[in-house]
Parts: C-alpha cells; structure tokens; sequence
C-alpha cells in the first residue's frame, strides 16, 4: 500500500502545494514523524543528510499554524514560530521550502542571521511575522535590542543541533529555548545526541516521540564511493580538471578557504565556469554563487565544509574530495550533497601517497568499504565519471582591480576644492615657464646678484651683508672675528692688530664661481704663515700655547684661518648650483626665512675645540 501525505494526514492546500512541485511521495522519516507533529507532540527526529528532515518539520509547523494556532492580526515582534539553523545557508534552503507552503495560508515568512544588515529584519518584523527562520547569534542580538520578543512562540523547530554543537551555539540555543512559553510545541531534528544535544532534549522537550532514520554513521544505498590515488601535486591538479570538465553539476571540496577561492578561478580560467562557497565571502556573494549553481549558469562548486551542511542542489552527479576531510562525520555530511531524496550519485576521494593511511581509517570509521585505486586524468575509471565532456566557455576578462587606499577618486568638497587649487597653481606655473627653476635652499643664483627683499646685497654664502650673516659684535671676553661672508665695520681696531690676520671683506657685489676658489688659496698661504710663526716662536723659546683666548697668538689666528678654509670649500661647492632671483614678495619673504642663523655659541666652542686639536698635532710636531 503506497502511502501519501494525504493520508498522513496533511491539509489539502499542503497537498495541493506539495503536487504542483512534483512530491507526492513521502520520505521514511516524514512517514515516520508526520502523524506525531500534527497532532502538536514534541518530536525528536535522528536521520542523516538528506534524509527529508526539513520538510518533516516544515509541514506540521504550517498545517498547525493556518488552521488554529495563527489567528487574530500579526503583532510587530511578536512571531509565532521559530526555526533555529546553525548557518545562514541553511537558513535560506529553510525558508526556500517554508515559504511556498506558508503561501497556502498567508502566512508570512522571514530570515534572521548575521553577515548583512539587520534593516531589512528589522522592517519585516515591525510589519508583522508569522515564522521567522533564524540562526542563533542575531536573533540573540535583536532579542537585546528589545526588537524581537518570543513570547508568542507556538512550536519551535531546531534544525542540525549537532552542528549547532559543533559550532558552539548550545548556550546561545539555550537561552533562545529559555525564552519560549513553556507549554509551546518544540521539535528536535539531530543526526546524533552527543556534544550536549542529549542536555537540550532532556530541558526543553516534553515526553518527546524519538523516531530514527537512515543513522548518521550509515551511507545512502544509491552512492557509490571511489577512492583514487594520485602520485603527486600536478597529477592531482590534472584529475581534478578533468573530474570538473563532465555536463552535470559536481561540488569540489577543499579544506581550506584561499583553496577553494584559487580553484574556482583556475577552473573557470581553463574554460570550466567554477564559483566558490566559504567563509570569507559576503551574504550577497554567497547566494549570488549558489544561485548561479542552482540555475546551471556554472556547473561547478567549489566549497568549503561551510556548504557540507544546508546545501540543497537538485541533480548533483558528482562530490569529490579534493582534500579528503579529517572526521568521518564531515567526510558523510559532505557526501550527502549528492545521491538526495533517492536519487544516485558518485562521491570521489582523492588521496596522495602520504594520505592513504588516514584516509583508510576515515573510511573505516565511516562504515565505507573502498579500496585506493591508482589512477591518472586519462583511465578508464575517470572518464566513465566525467561522461560527456562540457564545451569550453571561454572566461570573461577579469576587471582591473582598484588600488586600495587612495586608487580612486574622490567626489567629496574637500576633494574638489583641493583640485580646483591644484589646477590655479599650475595654470600659473605654465604662466612662468619661462623664468629659471626656483631653488627651495635659499642660495643665491648662478649668475647676477640675488636680492632681499631689504635690497641688502646677498653673499655667495647665501648670507645677508647685515642682520643676516654672522652678527659682528664681539663675544663676551674674546676678540672679534670675522668670516669671508660677513664685513668687517669700519675702524674695526682688531684688523690692524700685529700677528693677526683678518680676512678681507667682500664686496657688495653678487658672487662668481672664480671667487670661493681663491678665498681658498688665501687661506692656504695664511695656514703656511702661522705655522712658520710658531715655529718661530717655539725655537725661540716662547710658548707654543696662548695663555688666554685674549692673547693675540698665531696659533688662534692658525685655527680661524682653518675654520675658515673649510667654509670657503662648502661655498665654492654650492656656488655651482644655479639659482633664479625671487620673482615675488611671497617668494622674498620665503626666501629671507631660509636664510641660515648665526652661529650659537655651541659653535664658537666647537671652533676652539678644533683649535685645541690642531695646537696638539703642532706640538707633536715640534
């Protein structure tokens, strides 16, 4: 006798839904579960994937909801049911076979997870809703904000809770439970009771039903396994192309999530459309890629263990294990990808050399009898697989990346302002084009006298012939000193002193090239001349050393003159680089600013330190 969902005692309109989508036929565990959730018990359902568990809880949810539970007008925050899934994906593959059954009583529908913004669940719920579908962490987080409230919970329905255990949720689903009435109906779905589900069951449920199907540790009798070994990383790369090139859908698991995103591109660059499933993307990235995998736009899926649980694609030919999972139970769940609701389908493990012990007892454990075959892209085993090779589809030209952190361009009013600035300065550059470069030193020009904007004559040390060089005042108990880019006053008393030698000042005429040059050969002759003084002093028994800085000694004047010489040689270097004279008043102010200061007195004391070292090698000398 063939049973229907009628018989089971499913509302017409379900029926009727349910006809128009092409099942009419119940599965074992909706057989089993059915007649216990209409009549409102508390259920505890244990089945493997695949197994036809959503649609075990989805239809008694409905029929109980639009035939006595939902009347009266909605209530903003204030759901009716609940149904709790560990991941977003799983989530919307709810809603997906929620809805069309809601649709036959008006009922209404919405998801609630985090990775997009909570605006949307927020509208939906201040609107009013009847079921909300939800994952654990948001609807926490609405549940504080005082936006959602469960109160009016009628049945509750959790979804995969060993995964939920896995995952870590079992506080979090317990705090959720905590907060539904008491006495609501509440439905349990579990391919196991361990990591804490057995806690849930025993708080929560009240008298539950246990009904068992398919048990997690036994393998769909329509899938067949194939365990093929591979002898290294590009005949590994090779067979995974050519599994990927058949006309069906197949589902690439990797381990990791930079894989899985590598592999989906390097399938779709060699002509076979792949999209990628993991973590690392977006909300609207994940249902852009699973929507283009559903409809047959690509046929390749490219996942990490995130899409072994919740996936729902119909006709999925082929799972192969690019690297083979560390756990039975997640080799298992992402087995069930394929061979769904009764259907057939292949499930291909690839193994390296140094795999193949593990892999053995992942197989051992999962109840699965295959033996590693070695095979290559072109066997005989690969190509009954693949079957019809798919047309190449040459891959679209990949958009050029935007540079990060200052790549675009910015339509703000700060942005355009600074533009519209940027284009007044070089309109005016292009004015100006033809006058020299400007130097931003302060150094006079090449050629021509180079004014302040005081008309002072500018030196060939870039130095001013007053208020700018070196200040001409003697310095407390110390006799007046005078470099080649600062004049001496008038009457100056300390040029005429007998044994000192004081440098000639210079003309208020601009600079040349020649005249550095020969400020250095002066100074070279004068060191020549202190040295034959104090050679002179020093045989004739005077002594070598002045015995104050007051004390007029060829060996202070031998100093200086070295001091000076030094000077000379930086400016006969800089009076190579050309220079243009300041062409406005902003352009003189600027330029009297770079103007040097005068030396400090931490620069005389470095002069008389130096002068204390060339006395030392003079006597060593001697």
């Amino acid at each position: 006798m063939t049973t229907d969902f009628g018989t089971l005692g499913v509302p017409a309109p379900l029926v009727a839904t349910l006809a128009a989508d092409g099942k009419t036929t119940p599965f074992p565990i909706q057989i089993d579960t059915l007649p216990d959730t209409l009549a409102g018990r508390d259920v505890l359902g244990r089945g493997r994937t695949g197994s036809g568990k959503t649609l075990a809880f989805s239809l008694p949810l409905v029929a109980r909801l639009g035939t006595g539970l939902a009347g009266g007008a909605r209530r903003p925050g204030l759901p009716l049911a609940l149904i709790l899934a560990p991941t977003r994906e799983l989530a919307t593959q709810i809603a997906a076979v929620v809805t069309p059954l809601a649709d036959a009583y008006d009922l209404t529908v919405t998801t609630i997870y985090g990775g997009v913004s909570q605006n949307r669940q927020v509208a939906a719920l201040k609107a009013g809703v009847d079921i909300v579908v939800a994952c654990p962490g948001r609807l926490e987080d609405l549940m504080g904000q005082r936006l959602i409230s469960l109160d009016a919970i009628e049945i509750t329905v959790i979804d995969e809770a060993d995964h939920m255990a896995d995952l870590g949720f079992l506080p979090g689903v317990t705090r959720i439970l905590a907060a539904t009435p008491a006495g609501g109906q509440r439905l349990l779905f579990s391919a196991t009771l361990d990591n804490g589900v057995d806690k849930l069951v025993k708080r929560f449920l009240h008298n539950p039903v246990m009904h068992s199907v398919n048990e997690i540790d036994e393998p769909p009798v329509k899938m067949t396994h194939h365990v093929f070994g591979v002898e290294g990383v590009e005949a590994k790369k090779e067979l995974v192309q050519r599994l990927a090139s058949g006309t069906g859908r197949r589902i690439l698991f990797m381990r990791t999530k930079h894989h899985a995103k590598k592999l989906a591109q390097q399938l779709t660059a060699s002509g076979i459309p792949a999209v990628d499933l993991h973590g690392n993307l977006s909300q609207p990235q994940r249902d852009r890629n699973l929507a283009a995998f559903s409809d047959g736009s690509v046929r390749v899926l490219v996942a990490t263990d995130v899409a072994a649980r919740g996936v729902h694609v119909d006709d999925v030919d082929l799972v192969v294990h690019v690297d083979p999972p560390t756990e039975h139970k997640a080799y298992l769940h992402r087995s069930g990808r394929t061979a769904r609701a009764g259907s057939e389908g292949d499930v291909v493990t690839l193994v390296l050399p140094a795999q193949e012990k593990d892999v053995a007892q992942l197989m051992r454990k999962a109840g699965i009898e295959a033996t590693i075959r070695k095979v290559t892209a072109d066997a005989a085993p690969v190509a009954t697989l693949v079957g019809e090779i798919a047309a190449y589809v040459k891959p679209e030209p990949r958009a050029p990346k935007q540079q990060q952190g200052g790549g675009g361009r910015s339509q703000g009013a700060n942005a355009q302002r600074k533009r519209a600035a940027r284009g007044e300065r070089d309109a005016a550059q292009l004015q100006h084009a033809d006058r020299p470069r400007r130097d931003r030193s302060g150094r006079p020009a090449a050629s021509g006298q180079r004014s302040n904007a005081g008309g002072q004559a500018r030196s060939s040390s870039g130095r001013s012939g007053s208020g700018s060089g070196r200040s001409a005042a003697p310095r407390s108990g110390s006799t007046p000193v005078y470099t080649s880019s600062s004049s001496a006053p008038q009457g100056n008393p300390a040029a005429a002193d007998a044994g000192r030698t004081a440098p000639p000042a210079e003309a208020s005429g601009g600079p040349d090239a020649a005249r550095p040059v020969a400020q250095i050969k002066e100074r070279g002759s004068q060191v020549k001349e202190h040295r034959s003084q104090i050679k002179e002093r020093g045989a004739a028994g005077g002594p070598i050393r002045p015995r104050n800085r007051r004390e007029s000694h060829p060996f202070l004047d031998l100093g200086r003159t070295l001091l000076e010489l030094g000077r000379a040689g930086t400016r006969a270097a800089r009076s190579r680089v050309p220079r243009s004279q300041p062409s406005t008043p902003t352009e003189a102010s600027a330029a009297r600013r770079r103007v040097p200061r005068p030396p400090s007195s931490s620069a005389w004391k470095a002069a008389d330190d130096a002068s204390a070292g060339v006395t030392q090698v003079i006597s060593s000398a001697s």
